[in-house]
This record gives structure tokens, sequence and C-alpha cells, in this order.
């Protein structure tokens, strides 16, 4: 056996499951499975798969479904069984609970009501990924899922192109291509990474410039749950001499407004500067 009974204080505890190998599952994670009071999870068949795996009984427990699509009355009855004083435990489908799953709304709630609320940590693919990708870690940002449609999808990349850090996402090996394609199209091509099955048997980690790694996914497509990361955008010095000659060429045809944010755009240098510098040259102009 690789869980004991433990005495669990009443209040909500996140459970993290594997994503990928069951092994990968922690000694704590299967303690709080064995002996929380109320078990609730995204998907029942999956986590009572996991437990049987790992020889955790459900004795007379059942195992409650709660998901996105569950009412609020699935969550009301997981706080009052907290409330008279039972532990219950939620777990996600895979992975640890609330990142880009479920949970969000039983955390708030069970929090504001004053339960005690923890969590088992455990594998992350987001955390996987970064290890393995080879890009820096010592800033990232989560935008799990960019969404289906290419205006939607780059209108989103644009609203994350100046952030100072590894971009990582979620994505659908149906819609991979043509996001990474969109990705080089908005971000530039920075080097990336494609990190399918982790820790599964066909883990694979691709680590290619956006527009190679869009050719690579069109002559070898993948299947799978798939993470990609992408470089932060670099420092690209503009000099002087250069950005007031472009601003002289756009002067011709442009009212300074336009100039300076046609200019700024090109760069990405704040607009306020690149105005300022265009208001002078129009005087000098004059």
């Amino acid at each position: 056996m690789n869980h004991q009974n433990v005495r669990l204080q009443s209040g909500l505890y996140f459970v993290a499951t594997p994503i990928g190998t069951a092994r990968d599952i922690t000694l704590r994670a299967l303690d709080v499975l064995a002996s929380a009071d109320v078990i609730a999870a995204e998907d029942t068949r999956s986590l009572r798969k996991l437990m049987e795996i790992h020889g955790v009984p459900l004795k007379d427990r059942n195992i409650i479904a709660y998901h996105d699509h569950s009412g609020p009355g699935t969550r009301a009855r997981l706080l009052e069984a907290i409330a008279a004083g039972q532990s219950v435990a939620y777990a996600s489908e895979a992975g640890m609970p609330l990142i880009a799953d479920p949970g969000y709304d039983l955390n708030r709630d069970a929090a504001e009501a004053g339960h005690m609320v923890t969590c088992a940590p455990g594998a992350s693919a987001v955390v996987t990924a970064l290890t393995l990708a080879g890009l820096p870690t010592d800033a990232f940002f989560f935008a799990g899922f960019l969404p289906n449609a290419t205006g939607a999808r780059c209108k989103r990349l644009e609203e994350l192109k100046q952030v100072p850090g590894t971009l990582v996402f979620y994505e659908s090996p149906k819609r991979v291509q043509a996001s990474v394609r969109d990705m080089a199209t908005v971000l530039g091509n920075r080097t990336a990474a494609m990190c399918r099955e982790l820790t599964k048997k066909f883990e694979e980690v691709r680590r290619l410039p956006l527009v190679d790694l869009a050719q690579s996914l069109e002559d070898k497509p993948v299947k799978g749950e798939i993470v990609l990361l992408v470089e932060r955008a670099g420092e690209v010095e503009v000099s002087a001499a250069d950005l007031e000659s472009d601003l002289r060429v756009a002067l011709k045809e442009n009212s300074v407004k336009d100039a300076a944010d046609l200019v700024s755009k090109t760069h990405d240098l704040p607009r306020r500067k690149v105005y300022q510098l265009a208001l002078q040259l129009g005087k000098d102009a004059d």
C-alpha cells in the first residue's frame, strides 16, 4: 500500500493528479484521497481508475462529479459537507487543479465562507514543459488556450506581444499548426518549443524558431496533449538616426499624429516619445 489513513481537518483539499504516468502522484495526495470524507472530481472515471491503480479503496464513498458544466447546486453540496465538519477532496482530470481546469468558484466560495482550503501539490504540464523547453524561466506568463478563430487569436497574441517573460500556452493538436503560424506572424520568428504527451510513452519536445516549427508541424503532424512555449521579445535597439530618418519619411505623407503612430508601431517604441520627436521635426520643417 502506498497510502495511509490519516485524520483530516474539516476543509477543502485540492489534489494534484498525474499528467500522464500514474506513478507521478504524491504520497500525500494518496493519503488525502484515502482519508477524505467526500471526494469530488472533474472526471470521476479517471480518478476512480487512478485510485484503483494505487490501491486506494472508495469504501462507502461515491465520487461526485464537479466540472465546468456543474450547476451551483453541486458546489453548494460540497460546501455544506465542509460546513458540517467533513473533509472534501477535489481533483482535476490531470495536473494541478484550477490551472486551466475547474475549481475556481469552489475555491473562492470555500475561502469566503471561512473554511480551511489547502492543496496536495504535484505534477503540472506548465512547469514540466518549462523545465524541458530550454527557454528562460526567470519569468513566464501562462496564457492558457488561445481563441479558435484566427482573428481573435491574433488579437490575443498582440496583447501578449510585449510580456517580459516566456509565453506558455495549451493547444489542441487540431489547431497547433495554425496557432504557431499566427504566432510567427504576430510575435516574429522567436525561438519556441512544442512539448507534447509529457511524462507519457511518446513524450516529445521540438525546439525551433516559430517559422520552422510551423513547417515541422505541417510535415509531421502531432497528436496528444500539447504545451507551446515562446521566448520573450528581444530588446531591439533603434538608433536615434534611424528613428529620425523613418519619421522624416513618414511625415512627408502623414500628419504628425499618424506618422508617430506608424513609426512607434514599426519599432515597438512608446508612442509618446516618438510623437514628441515628430512634433519637433514638423516644426523644423516649417
